[in-house]
């Protein structure tokens, strides 16, 4: 394992990698800024690492703040610039989702919303997945972005925000929805137009109750958090089958029979959902 260092400041984070070997992230730099929320004290920028050095990502003009998130294997970069807040990854003050190529940043617009507008992966097509607040900023969307419109992906019946997290080169999408307080949230799977709760998908007597996607491969296997039967989260991978090779699909009964089915997840994992989405 090796350090990839920072900017100047303490801390860094790498947030994704593609297959020629570029990281992203976000890294700090020596500069104090009164925005920051304490404990954090210094701003951090959109950051690729690669060949051994660190190449800092320019921001949308008079944002403070960076993180990038995803990259493809055209070397191009998605994330969020904003405001300091309380500091990398979930206390993030997100104003921009954007996108960065030949070291240049494009500012992707938004549902509407003023903050929590950020870009989480990004498909060799082109295709962006992320979030952004709706008008009010009362809760926030999941969008895909291609040919230079985002477009709204909604939620799952009767929820009230959703995030997009992974996309592939398939143009399959996947993240998370929630209902208004975020007692109830569900992983689900994006595709040609549609989305579907991933509960739905599951074989007949599964123990597991998936939350959230975070992200999905080529071959259309997602990884993300679940919980078991005891309420405890714990990762999951879901595997694509056959019905005769893995038993059919779970009765929408056992996950609830309606769209707000009676898991109620503990404080601490609705605690981190939100905070995953700047709520």
């Amino acid at each position: 394992m090796n350090a990839l260092g920072t900017l100047g400041g303490n801390n860094s984070a790498a947030l994704g990698a593609n297959n020629r070997g570029v990281v992203v992230g976000t890294a700090e730099n020596n500069t104090q800024d009164p925005t920051c929320i304490p404990p954090q004290v210094l701003d951090y920028e959109a950051v690729v690492w690669r060949e051994g050095a660190i190449h800092e990502l320019p921001m949308v003009t008079g944002d403070a703040i960076g993180a990038a998130v995803g990259v493809n294997d055209n070397n191009h970069v998605v994330g969020g610039t904003g405001m300091c807040g309380n500091g990398p990854g979930i206390g993030a003050i997100y104003v921009h989702a954007v996108l960065w190529q030949n070291n240049s940043v494009t500012d992707l617009g938004n549902l509407g919303g003023a903050v929590n507008n950020a870009a989480y992966a990004i498909n060799n097509w082109g295709q962006i997945v992320g979030a952004s607040d709706l008008p009010g900023d009362n809760t926030g969307h999941a969008f895909l972005w291609q040919n230079g419109a985002m477009t709204d992906l909604g939620t799952l019946a009767g929820d009230f925000s959703s995030a997009a997290f992974g996309i592939n080169n398939k143009g399959q999408a996947v993240g998370q929805s929630c209902n208004s307080d975020f007692s109830v949230c569900r992983a689900f799977l994006w595709q040609t137009g549609a989305m579907t709760d991933l509960n739905a998908l599951i074989p007949a007597g599964s123990s597991l109750f998936v939350i959230s996607g975070a992200d999905i491969n080529d071959s259309g296997e997602v990884v993300g958090i679940a919980l078991n039967q005891s309420g405890v989260p714990v990762a999951f991978l879901a595997v694509p089958c056959d019905e005769g090779e893995c038993g059919a699909a779970t009765p929408a009964a056992q996950v609830g029979g309606n769209p707000n089915p009676n898991v109620v997840l503990p404080d601490s994992v609705r605690k981190m959902l939100r905070q995953r989405l700047g709520h």
